[in-house]
């Protein structure tokens, strides 16, 4: 069975197995069964309207319907990759990328989710493709119970990934930053809630399209049991995520030639909206839980709405007159529980709360580090003697502190580097 792993910057498949990890059952053949078609997310639900307002204590609950005993915790990684044509290796444009998506659930049974006529994600069973801005390629993980089967889910992937670029003359890079095309050379994935951030990006920030475009990252999404042990593991993975950062640094080359930086795109995220991204101090605050976050997250600007599938711009806009039904955009109108979470997923900080935390903060890079951060988050938060050795660590930590380690984080630069 064929094991993908890196060479240089793109991937490749390898006959051999890696010790102890066996690919057997793992699900790479096609079916001759229909393929399904499914509607852009979040058209689902998202065009009906709220029968009764959404009050500050339903958005509270839901929330804490994440917190699940600890038998029934899980890990969740989402990782994303550049395409690029191999003979020519410019950056892959839209219309390759839909015939890869194309192919990949032709031969591999995976459902496409379309916005219009476009291609713009697959889904099958709780794992979902989806594509960033500028075409990076992500997959969404399901929830799994072990880091062997997060392995094998990405072997998985990169194998079918593989076979069908492949024959389509595109391979795949592993790195933080897009190291050598500009920004006006990346393709625009026809999209329209990308189009409303690309709009209003440069009104908060400098970089904050570049990084749509030009940045990939690896995600490790973990469970709590409570609101005690969600504030715990927030307060502990917030403070050791520039540790993380440093640690799976992968982005020093720019438009062809070094950038200075290990991490160029954790240099990035320093400035593209301090609204909705950055450190949270209130995170360690005493009073700090479901309803702090809450508050913080009724603060940040909209992006947009979903209705009748379409998006419609409330870019800057507040989620609090939404709730009172005095949007602009949509005068008398109440948000519904999917108008929240789809709120929620534009609020981008180093850490972020959804029914599970999310550690945003690694470059991503080859396949053994993708299975590694996730390995690197569980044995801190998912093991009780380290999560409270973290937590005595930096208890005394102050804000200042933490983002001072923050901002030495996002200009490492490279000793190799004159």
């Amino acid at each position: 069975m064929a094991v993908s792993c890196q060479t240089g910057l793109s991937y490749c498949i390898h006959p051999e197995t890696t010790s102890g990890l066996r690919l057997d059952n793992l699900r790479v053949g096609c079916k001759s069964a229909q393929r399904l078609i499914v509607a852009s997310s979040p058209a689902t639900e998202a065009a009906v309207t709220a029968a009764e307002p959404l009050t500050k204590g339903d958005l509270v609950g839901s929330l804490a319907s994440g917190c699940k005993p600890k038998e029934k915790w899980r890990i969740g990684t989402e990782h994303e990759k550049f395409g690029f044509e191999l003979k020519t290796l410019k950056p892959i444009r839209y219309e390759q990328i839909a015939a890869l998506l194309n192919g990949i659930a032709e031969r591999f049974d995976w459902e496409k989710v379309m916005e219009g006529d476009n291609v713009i994600g697959l889904k099958q069973g709780k794992q979902s493709i989806s594509l960033e801005p500028g075409g990076q390629f992500e997959l969404s993980g399901a929830p799994l119970e072990n880091l062997h089967q997060t392995c094998a889910e990405v072997n998985s992937h990169l194998y079918q990934v593989k076979a069908v670029a492949e024959e389509l003359g595109i391979g795949f890079l592993g790195l933080g930053c897009q190291p050598k095309w500009e920004l006006k050379d990346i393709a625009i994935v026809p999209r329209a809630r990308y189009e409303i951030m690309r709009n209003y990006m440069p009104k908060v920030g400098t970089l904050g399209v570049d990084t749509m475009f030009r940045t990939c990252t690896v995600q490790v999404n973990l469970d709590f049991s409570s609101e005690a042990d969600m504030v715990r593991k927030f307060r502990a993975s917030l403070a050791l995520q520039p540790i993380a950062a440093a640690l799976f640094a992968n982005s020093p080359f720019t438009e062809g030639k070094p950038n200075g930086y290990l991490s160029r795109r954790s240099q990035m995220w320093m400035d593209i909206d301090n609204d909705r991204t950055g450190m949270l101090p209130f995170v360690f605050d005493d009073s700090f839980g479901f309803e702090s976050y809450v508050e913080y997250a009724l603060d940040v600007p909209m992006y947009f709405v979903y209705r009748d599938k379409k998006y419609i711009d409330c870019s800057g806009l507040s989620f609090r007159d939404f709730m009172d039904g005095k949007l602009p955009r949509l005068p008398g109108e109440f948000p519904t529980h999917k108008d929240w979470e789809n709120h929620l997923t534009t609020i981008v900080p180093e850490v972020r709360l959804k029914t599970f935390l999310e550690m945003r903060g690694a470059d991503v890079g080859p396949w053994r580090r993708i299975c590694a951060l996730p390995a690197f988050w569980v044995g801190l938060l998912y093991d009780e003697v380290s999560l409270q050795s973290i937590i005595d660590m930096t208890t005394d930590w102050t804000a200042e502190e933490r983002q001072m380690l923050r901002n030495k984080m996002g200009n490492l630069f490279s000793t190799t580097i004159p």
